[in-house]
């Protein structure tokens, strides 16, 4: 556990202060022996692939993993190290050695890391989501204060909630690509950035100013938003691809469950207090966190910690051949491909494959029905039954119920039915990801239609809220359905198409923030739950359309190449 510790922000820091002589590096302690290069007539490309002459793969395959060359299995078995084959640096004919892990259980692979190191790391990448996305609906109790306070609409005041929606989903453009480049890596943009995030918390909370609330709000959702993009890549960074589908469940419910405690934690306080405690229990939270970031979590980038061991081994031997390929790489990523592939590819790949576009619209519909419940529930449950405050924030413990039925659904799935047909047929078609959505696609709009017909005053309000758990077990299903599908077809731009599809349901929830409200007194909530209903029942018809004809449409993409 020592490595982890020496790994994270705080360990950097007291190895800069002691002049790296605590929490040393392998490579920095007296004695250590460079692993012994073997030369191989090869060159590199731009990709910081390795090729021999003939244009086969020398190196560059899977870190962790020897070649299958007999020249590398024998140098494989020439040494050992932990019980296991030593990895050797391969000479470019033009001289570069090739950093990689040292042994095929390298313990600085985050692959190869202990359960419980893994277990530590995943969960504070959980908590941190989980605090972002509270960080939402916590100002939804403030919002009848902020109205008092200033003296100004529920529209505007809402401004503070639907642009903190908003600017976490646009920063995701932003954050997701610098997370690839390997001189950044994960840890420093997670910690940077979530302490600028706390920091700011201290203004939002003492502000006495609209404006200037609402551009706090917009900043702090920004400086928020790397979790939401970077999150998955953390855990495909340390896991296999059997386990990822575990974490990610988890993950998802924590993103999906923190909107729903947000406002009956809060409430209780800004009932008694005013409506700037929901801010302050958010610094109390955020403050939690950070530390939590700064002491237990290590980065996971293999690209940043193999280029971190190449400038160790080039200060060691003082041989400045010695690079990462991930430095090969950096050096031909420009400024230019890098905003093309994150902020111009997803957006072209929507307009172009009806696929992808479907399954962008349709997760932003269930994200935005979701933040329209925060308009709908101050409307059914203080009006019509008479509840406090506090008490309507209660009630969104049902969207919790919802998860809590769903996830084991989606777990048992993928155990009993996904594992298996791996082991046994292979990789399936990504149609194959949207089966257990047939069924739950239709939970959505018969939860809000039930929500919509039984939130009247004669009929008991946990009726209603059956309608609630219902929409959001299907909800869950079917996003997480889509995910994997999106990932299954196009591998190679799945960071950024998970970058844009968190753009576009940010956006339309916040949007949805907005326009609920007025859409419910118009219609009544009856009518205006029942056109969302509606809208949902034509994506639930669609979906089965993708099912059907995912495959024709995916022959016809340009984008596929596999």
């Amino acid at each position: 556990m020592s490595e982890l510790f020496r790994d994270t922000v705080a360990g950097f820091f007291i190895r800069t202060i002691t002049g790296k002589k605590l929490l040393r590096y392998p490579e920095e302690i007296p004695g250590f022996k460079v692993p012994v290069p073997v030369v191989k007539d090869v060159s590199y490309d731009s990709a910081a692939e390795v090729k021999t002459e003939d244009g086969k793969t020398a190196v560059g395959q899977e870190p962790g993993r020897s070649s299958d060359s007999d020249e590398d299995v024998e140098r494989g078995n020439a040494l050992q190290l932990n019980a296991s084959h030593v990895i050797n640096p391969v000479v470019t004919k033009d001289g570069v050695i090739l950093v990689d892990w040292y042994s095929e259980d390298d313990s600085a692979n985050p692959k190869n890391w202990s359960s419980l190191k893994k277990t530590i790391v995943g969960g504070t990448i959980c908590a941190l989501t989980f605090t972002v996305y509270f960080g939402s609906s916590c100002f939804s109790p403030s919002i009848p204060g902020v109205v008092e306070h200033f003296g100004t609409s529920e529209v505007v005041a809402s401004l503070g909630l639907a642009l903190y929606v908003m600017a976490y989903g646009l920063g995701a453009l932003v954050w997701s690509p610098l997370s690839e480049i390997p001189a950044l890596g994960r840890n420093g943009l997670y910690v940077g950035t979530f302490f600028i995030y706390t920091v700011l918390m201290i203004p939002t909370a003492m502000v006495d100013s609209l404006p200037g609330l609402i551009v706090l709000r917009f900043i702090t959702g920004w400086f928020g938003a790397p979790c939401l993009s970077t999150g998955p890549g953390s855990f495909a960074d340390m896991l296999s691809y059997d386990k990822m589908p575990y974490i990610l469940a988890i993950w998802a419910a924590s993103a999906t469950a923190a909107p729903a405690v947000g406002p009956f934690t809060v409430a209780y306080a800004t009932d008694a207090k005013d409506w700037q405690w929901s801010m302050w229990e958010l610094l109390w939270l955020s403050s939690f966190i950070f530390v939590l970031l700064f002491f237990v979590l290590p980065e996971t980038s293999a690209d940043n910690i193999l280029l971190r061991r190449a400038a160790r081994l080039r200060a060691v031997t003082g041989n400045s051949n010695y690079k990462s390929r991930s430095e090969i790489k950096q050096a031909d990523m420009s400024p230019k491909e890098i905003a093309f592939e994150a902020l111009i590819k997803p957006w072209e790949m929507n307009f172009y494959d009806p696929a992808i576009l479907f399954s962008t619209v349709y997760v932003a519909l269930c994200y935005a029905v979701f933040y329209s419940f925060f308009d709908a529930f101050p409307q059914v449950f203080p009006v019509m039954h008479g509840f406090t405050a506090p008490q309507t924030g209660l009630t969104f413990i049902s969207i919790v119920v919802g998860l809590a039925l769903a996830i084991p659904v989606q777990l048992s799935h993928f155990y009993f039915v996904v594992a298996p047909s791996f082991v046994k047929n292979g990789p399936p078609a990504p149609e194959f990801w949207l089966k257990p959505s047939l069924v739950a696609t239709a939970l959505i709009p018969i939860g809000l239609f039930i929500f919509a017909w039984t939130s009247r005053p004669e009929i008991y309000w946990l009726v209603p809220l059956i309608g609630v758990v219902l929409n959001q077990a299907g909800s869950y299903q079917v996003m997480n359905s889509q995910f994997s599908y999106i990932a299954n077809i196009y591998p190679q731009y799945a960071a950024s198409l998970f970058a844009a599809n968190a753009a576009a349901r940010s956006c339309l929830a916040g949007g949805a923030i907005l326009f609920s409200r007025p859409l419910f007194i118009k219609l009544g909530v009856n009518g205006g739950v029942s056109l969302l209903a509606g809208v949902m029942c034509v994506c639930s018809v669609l979906l089965f359309g993708l099912y059907r004809y995912g495959s024709v449409l995916r022959a016809k993409s340009k984008f596929v190449t596999n």
